[in-house]
């Protein structure tokens, strides 16, 4: 390659980056690297050299170089590269350990294989610029509908023309089962992932993500599109059955009614696009409850029990809708409970009604056991709603005088003795090492010892947990406002000396 060559491919070098809209100080780069790697190997591999090329009329210089090392310096291994400070300030005055010094060496003539060498130099870095601007193009569209002619279809997945010089991938996993799908169609899916890789695909698309259905809604129904409707979850058996939650944001509109569209057109479009899948649209309720009796449609629940702490509900149906309410292979109630969020165990009546007699059962045994009362006394804390003895000793005692059956004596009598097991409880727990009030809890001031038992025995233990609460969360200790509000700043003193001891 004669300096009138490498002109050539300097001008190339301006013409491809002008085309492509490419930084030319990066190919320019890249050629001096790949020139200084031939130049090295005729010099000897444990040689150092660098190239530069004028950017403007192509001329180019060549140097050897060596690493230049402090002279006491135990990190030399290669002589042919590399120099103590002292032999370096003998080639260059300005010689710095940690810096290079380089001498220049006759120019060379770059051959046929040079040139080819550059070439595939500025080809890749063309590549590499493009995959960059297809990441930057489709970062901001993440989860977004993307639409593009089948390239290539493999037992991996399917590979999709996106235009101007973007390539999208399917895996196997993401295509809808048994879907067909050949080259030359034209092909929706949501971007479900980017990755920035030398080599492969970068696009990383889904027809299998419920995000994908959320979206062909918004491409079908304009209210959707323009927020006047929200989907606000999806759930699919890719293929078959899939359910959406709707809600509307303009009580003038019916979601349900808007998403099926008339005579079921809305709904039809975005069922052929999934091939044939089934969407049940289903709206929205703030109780969850009725939102997940809803989302069970088209079985007819007939009770439900929530159990918030272990956010599930126990949902009962009529024995001969129960296969119904399951759905084929559990599909039924498996979407259902990824719609809504919750955990659904489903059963018959008469199973619901064994399973809440026995927790009935259970509950009011430990209730006569724990509290010394009698059945009576038991069912009825139990019928009101009572499940643990918590709630007995702390909920306001007008929520107990309410009950008919019970008057003053009778409350007062009950919170004692709830009080009492919970004490009972709570130092049996200080004794076991657990639960017990920690030394900043009992450093506040104003507090004692038997007051800190008793928060820890409602899980208050520390000085934190103790700022966290209010005056009303202490009103069943026997404490007046005024102990109580000095009790809650004492321990909250610390955040404001904190905060102003970090600024």
């Amino acid at each position: 390659m004669t300096k009138t060559s490498l002109k050539e491919i300097v001008d190339a070098v301006e013409s491809v980056a002008n085309e492509k809209s490419i930084d030319k100080e990066i190919i320019f780069e890249a050629l001096e690297a790949a020139l200084a790697s031939t130049t090295r190997k005729r010099l000897g591999e444990e040689t150092d050299a660098r190239v530069y090329i004028n950017r403007k009329n192509g001329d180019y210089e060549v140097f050897q170089r060596w690493k230049v090392f402090a002279d006491d310096s135990r990190e030399l291994e290669f002589p042919q590269r590399e120099l103590r400070l002292e032999d370096a300030l003998d080639v260059s005055a300005d010689a710095e350990a940690g810096g290079y010094v380089e001498v220049p060496l006759p120019a060379e003539t770059f051959g046929r294989i040079d040139a080819q060498t550059a070439k595939q130099v500025i080809v890749q870095k063309v590549r590499e610029a493009e995959r960059a601007q297809v990441v930057e193009a489709y970062q901001d569209r993440l989860l977004t509908l993307v639409s593009g002619i089948v390239k290539r279809v493999d037992r991996n997945g399917v590979y999709v023309d996106l235009g101007s010089n973007a390539e999208g991938f399917v895996p196997r996993e993401h295509l809808i089962p048994r879907e067909p799908i050949r080259t030359q169609d034209r092909l929706k899916a949501i971007l479900r992932e980017i990755r920035s890789e030398p080599r492969g695909p970068q696009l990383f698309l889904s027809r299998t993500a419920p995000e994908f259905l959320i979206e062909l809604f918004k491409l079908e129904v304009p209210e959707v599109g323009q927020g006047l409707i929200q989907i606000l979850s999806a759930a699919r058996d890719p293929g078959v059955r899939a359910k959406i939650a709707v809600k509307s944001l303009d009580p003038r509109i019916d979601p349900v009614g808007a998403c099926v569209g008339m005579r079921g057109s809305r709904v039809q479009a975005v069922s052929n696009e999934i091939a044939g899948e089934r969407v049940d649209i289903i709206p929205f309720e703030d109780n969850a409850a009725q939102f997940v009796i809803n989302a069970m449609q088209p079985a007819e629940v007939t009770s439900i029990v929530v159990d918030e702490d272990q956010h599930s509900m126990d949902i009962a149906v009529a024995e001969e809708k129960l296969s119904q309410a399951i759905g084929r292979g559990g599909q039924n109630i498996r979407l259902a409970s990824e719609l809504t969020g919750w955990k659904l165990n489903i059963m018959s009546e008469q199973q619901a009604e064994e399973k809440s007699e026995a927790e009935t059962t259970t509950l009011r045994d430990t209730f006569m056991k724990a509290l010394d009362v009698d059945a009576d006394v038991a069912t009825i804390l139990v019928q009101e709603g009572f499940s643990t003895i918590e709630e007995i000793a702390y909920v306001p005692t007008k929520e107990l005088l309410a009950i008919e059956e019970f008057n003053d004596d009778i409350v007062r009598e009950l919170r004692n003795r709830a009080r009492d097991v919970l004490l009972t409880q709570a130092i049996a727990t200080e004794e076991s090492g657990d639960g017990a009030p920690a030394a900043d809890l009992l450093a506040v001031e104003g507090m004692d010892d038997a007051l800190a038992k008793a928060l820890a025995a409602r899980g208050i233990c520390t000085r934190d947990e103790l700022a966290e609460q209010s005056i009303e969360d202490l009103q069943d200790l026997s404490l007046d406002d005024d102990r109580a509000g000095k009790l809650i700043m004492a321990a909250r003193a610390h955040w404001f000396t904190d905060g102003l001891a970090s600024t």
